[in-house]
């Protein structure tokens, strides 16, 4: 038989006008299916006899699951905002057991997540500044730390983890090797092609190599090795904390009293600060073969002119800031990943998020460094 068929058989009710008292008697199954129906019945049922006082009777319900109960008691909740008294007899040590297990203080708390409301313009944007502050505070406060893990290092040098340091040279280092050769080699060409179709208006095509040389080793060769780490190694940095984060790894290290920045963060900064140097000596050499290339295939110039007039342009100068702008964005790198990897705190998701903003985040501190050093190196020479 239908919920519709038995509707009119689930609350049988009686009241007494004199003392304005409802009884409603249940007989039958409540459940989750025919919820709305009987919670519809009962209100139905009190707006037409208006009681002061409603008693539910219990004993003929053959079946309560804990839908049914919870509505139950939000109706009886309901009734007594209303300044109208609601009781529930005869209660079925089955419908006891089902009510037991229903936690009525929760429904009278205030939610964790409160409902999400559209700010204004000038609100999101001092929640933004004040986020950024925050944010910057935080890091601030891990290159402290970091600093000091590192001045504790040069001190006991025995407790660098020296394997550490050397696998992590080889994944951010050796691993790196063939995309930063390949992108390198691409960069020259372009920067060879693109400025050999503007010189030659000229016939100044002997600069070309010039050219390419001095863009490659002053700016193009440390700060896209930079980036391309900061893809690579960056986003492997944060991903590896966060995740030992999540399961709890990183508190375990606590306990057993290894300190985590001095355990984790320092053979990462230390291997990238050994290595990026290293690969972008490696980027500047490709990417002059790149220019090389263009040059004795298009512009007719042997390779020992090609090779004699990069040299004449790059000093020993721009070579040195080069490598130490490398070492500086290393550090960065490194470090940025690190501090976003400890701010894990909750799942996957969390991973995914600091991930990507290690990646961002290092890539916008590599530009505005770069952008300093190049400020800074042009009134020192």
């Amino acid at each position: 038989m239908s919920i519709e068929q038995n509707l009119s058989q689930l609350c049988n009710v009686s009241s007494d006008k004199k003392n304005e008292h409802l009884f409603i008697y249940l007989t039958g199954s409540f459940s989750l299916k025919n919820l709305n129906e009987f919670t519809d019945l009962i209100h139905a049922t009190v707006k037409d006899e208006k009681p002061q006082e409603t008693s539910i009777d219990f004993s003929g319900i053959a079946y309560l699951d804990s839908a049914a109960a919870l509505a139950l008691i939000q109706i009886q909740k309901f009734f007594q905002s209303n300044n109208m008294e609601c009781s529930f007899v005869n209660l079925t040590g089955e419908a006891q057991r089902i009510f037991s297990v229903i936690h009525e203080q929760a429904l009278i708390k205030t939610p964790l997540k409160t409902k999400t409301k559209q700010d204004f313009f000038l609100i999101q944007t001092g929640d933004a500044f004040l986020q950024l502050v925050r944010d910057f505070i935080e890091i601030i406060e891990f290159v402290g730390n970091l600093l000091f893990a590192f001045f504790y290092t040069i001190l006991h040098p025995r407790t660098l983890r020296i394997n550490d340091v050397l696998f992590y040279m080889r994944r951010a280092g050796v691993d790196g090797l063939p995309i930063v050769g390949l992108i390198s080699v691409l960069i020259g060409l372009i920067i060879a092609f693109m400025s050999f179709l503007q010189l030659k208006q000229i016939g100044a095509n002997i600069y070309v190599p010039s050219l390419v040389s001095f863009a490659m080793v002053k700016e193009l060769g440390p700060i896209m090795t930079a980036i391309l780490v900061a893809g690579r190694s960056g986003s492997a940095f944060a991903a590896e904390i966060g995740t030992m984060m999540v399961n709890e790894e990183v508190d375990a290290l606590q306990t057993m009293g290894f300190d985590p920045i001095r355990f984790l963060a320092v053979p990462k900064v230390l291997a990238a600060i050994i290595v990026v140097p290293i690969l972008t000596v490696y980027s500047d050499f490709f990417g002059v073969v790149g220019g090389l290339i263009v040059g004795v295939t298009g512009l007719d110039l042997t390779v020992n002119t090609y090779i004699s007039q990069s040299i004449k342009t790059i000093k020993v100068f721009d070579i040195v800031t080069s490598l130490i702008k490398a070492a500086v964005f290393a550090a960065l790198i490194a470090s940025i990943g690190c501090q976003r990897g400890f701010k894990v705190r909750s799942g996957a998701q969390d991973v995914g998020k600091f991930t990507t903003s290690a990646v961002v985040s290092a890539i916008f501190l590599i530009v505005v460094t770069d952008s300093i050093f190049a400020v800074t190196l042009y009134y020192l020479r």
